[in-house]
């Protein structure tokens, strides 16, 4: 078993073309630090951020013209290969089976069926993050889908998830839970402002000035998605980071 209950995120994952160049850009902005950086990506192209002294979050190479650089959602597992029947049999796809990192983690890539991706992390000596919901970690993660039925049958039958719908506006908000508790949430990609974006996961930073962390991410070489904007949980913006990968922010600080 984890520590981290089997369905809740457990890590977060950069997908990137530029790994030195993702360092040089997220450790200042969220404060993080790189033990070993050179020596880490040297071995098998990934290393590990650090807040407060404690992973926080992972990058490592791979994005290509076939894979766009991302952030994924790590959900954890203590069967990977449980997570791999129950994912095909909902109609997914597995994308990359399941590899061990010794005395780490065993993790698996998916696809659900809209083709939103996400990964699976069962322990091996590391829980995954040990920092949530404070500046400069993993605070929300929230699917964005064209198949949002489809999207509650799924991820019911993999992750034993249950449907909280509450309208937002024109639209209906769901909030993922687990056993009672709050795990993730889901956006339908209804209306024009899509354009042609596939199903995906976002995840969301906490920040303590969601303002200020948009004026440095822009000056180093981020673009904007979305502006900040004030919601019950806080002011949010999304940002693209220099190689391509959105992300999102969420701050309570008033501009």
């Amino acid at each position: 078993m984890t520590d981290i209950p089997p369905g809740a995120p457990a890590w977060v994952d950069l997908v990137t073309s530029d790994l030195q160049g993702a360092v040089r850009f997220y450790a200042p902005l969220f404060g993080w630090a790189v033990a070993d950086a050179d020596r880490q990506a040297a071995v098998d192209g990934h290393l590990v951020f650090h807040q407060q002294g404690k992973p926080v979050a992972g990058a490592g190479l791979g994005a290509g013209p076939q894979r766009p650089p991302a952030w994924l959602p790590y959900l954890a597992t203590d069967d990977v290969e449980g997570v791999c029947r129950r994912v095909t049999a909902a109609g997914g796809w597995i994308l990359t089976e399941p590899v061990d990192a010794p005395g780490s983690r065993r993790t698996a890539l998916f696809a659900d069926p809209a083709g939103a991706s996400f990964g699976v992390w069962q322990s091996l000596g590391m829980p995954g993050a040990e920092v949530f919901d404070v500046p400069g970690s993993l605070t929300w993660s929230e699917l964005a889908t064209r198949e949002w039925d489809g999207a509650k049958e799924f991820y019911g039958s993999v992750f034993g998830w249950a449907a909280d719908d509450q309208p937002m506006g024109p639209i209906t908000y769901t909030t993922w839970q687990l056993d009672g508790r709050p795990v993730a949430g889901m956006m339908p990609m209804v209306g024009g402002d899509w354009g042609d974006l596939p199903s995906h996961w976002m995840v969301y930073f906490a920040v303590t000035d969601t303002d200020r962390v948009v004026a440095e991410a822009l000056r180093t070489g981020a673009t904007l998605a979305v502006q900040p904007t004030d919601l019950t949980r806080g002011r949010f913006a999304v940002l693209t980071d220099p190689q391509g990968a959105f992300f999102s922010i969420l701050g309570t600080t008033p501009p």
